[in-house]
């Protein structure tokens, strides 16, 4: 079966999320602000999408934007904490590289 495009992308935001969920995990046993400001981010991206997929085309592009800029801090979250070494670069490695993927398809929104 087929999805359309708004659950396929929501089914890959979920994706990321469950990635990234044992980083978040990991991330607030070391600093709980930046855990709660990436799950923010990820919860962010989803709501976002589905938002911009239930409005006009005007208001779709905006909340297609906000998601993108709320992927974007989410990857750079998980980035500072492999920074700060909250977690390794290879436990983010594919957290990170579903991010990117899903970054590109939501760009493919913004620009329409």
């Amino acid at each position: 079966m087929h999805l359309p495009l708004r659950e396929q992308i929501l089914e890959q935001v979920l994706h990321v999320i469950e990635l990234a969920r044992p980083l978040v995990d990991s991330i607030g046993r070391r600093d709980r602000d930046l855990a709660s400001q990436v799950r923010r981010a990820l919860s962010s991206v989803g709501l976002n999408v589905a938002e911009g997929f239930g409005s006009a085309a005007g208001n779709a592009r905006l909340r297609f934007e906000s998601a993108r800029g709320s992927l974007y801090e989410a990857r750079a979250g998980i980035r500072m904490a492999v920074a700060w070494g909250y977690v390794s670069a290879e436990q983010a490695a594919e957290a990170v590289a579903a991010l990117e993927r899903l970054g590109g398809r939501v760009f493919g929104l913004v620009r329409g």
